[in-house]
């Protein structure tokens, strides 16, 4: 944890790995239109030698979705890919109540247009954990020096270093397609020096979801659970805000956790 005078902490992912990559679990969070492209691409790593995993779980509440008729017309036969009807929320609930060393090597693939989930699951975490405490989504007291960032009414706040529209699967190079220039800016590096350098923040957790392989992203979930354990540490000795960033290397989702 911080020292007094540091004041804030940040909790750090593993950097993008390089194929072939090796995976306990990979979860895609949604069978829609980007679910089902996002498996499509898993399949194909994987039958190109680019990928290994034990498996892979789509999780979507809707019985019909895309993935799921492809998965019962056989689609993926040979591959390990399953469907799970389920809410996100109680889904995620269950996957992560374990540990980071029984989590390390599984991966979380998130849609563009999903909720904030990391956040949710940090929140309900630590509402269980304090329940005689207040403990509740704040908005952020400065907003992020991006050039681009709005405020939602549910008290998220959305970020990018684009002006632009950017194209659903680009994987962030580091020559941006659209200005055809370096792309000298990193999201994580961004919000870690934006939580240091506002004083109402306490701590700082970040989760980057890094492009992987054929065109997906994903998230290490075991640095997301050793965060809310370096959370719950941290409140044990008194209030705290902290600022919760799930991000690329351009875009983010950012929210302030705060306990009384």
């Amino acid at each position: 944890m911080p020292d007094a005078e540091a004041g804030r902490e940040l909790v750090a992912l593993s950097p993008t790995a390089r194929a072939p990559l090796h995976f306990a679990h990979i979860v895609v969070m949604g069978g829609g239109c980007y679910g089902s492209w996002y498996t499509q691409q898993l399949v194909r790593a994987m039958s190109r030698g680019a990928l290994t995993a034990a498996r892979v779980d789509v999780v979507d509440q809707d019985a019909a979705c895309p993935v799921a008729t492809r998965w019962r017309e056989g689609e993926y036969a040979g591959w390990p890919v399953h469907v799970v009807t389920e809410s996100w929320t109680s889904y995620l609930a269950r996957w992560w109540s374990a540990g980071p060393d029984a989590l390390a090597g599984h991966a979380m693939v998130p849609s563009p247009l999903m909720p904030h989930l990391c956040f949710e699951w940090l929140l309900e975490r630590a509402r269980l954990r304090w329940p005689g405490r207040e403990v509740r989504a704040e908005p952020l007291r400065t907003a992020p020096p991006t050039p681009w960032e709005r405020a939602a009414p549910d008290l998220r706040h959305y970020v990018s270093f684009a002006t632009w529209m950017c194209p659903v699967n680009c994987v962030e190079p580091a020559r941006c397609p659209a200005t055809r220039g370096p792309r000298d800016w990193s999201m994580p590096l961004a919000m870690q020096q934006f939580a240091d350098s506002d004083p109402s923040l306490d701590a700082a957790v970040i989760f980057p979801c890094v492009h992987r392989t054929y065109g997906v992203g994903m998230i290490d979930v075991a640095p997301i659970v050793a965060a809310d354990a370096a959370l719950a540490e941290r409140g044990a000795s008194g209030p705290f805000r902290a600022l919760v960033g799930t991000v690329s290397h351009c875009h983010g989702a950012l929210g302030v956790l705060s306990v009384s």
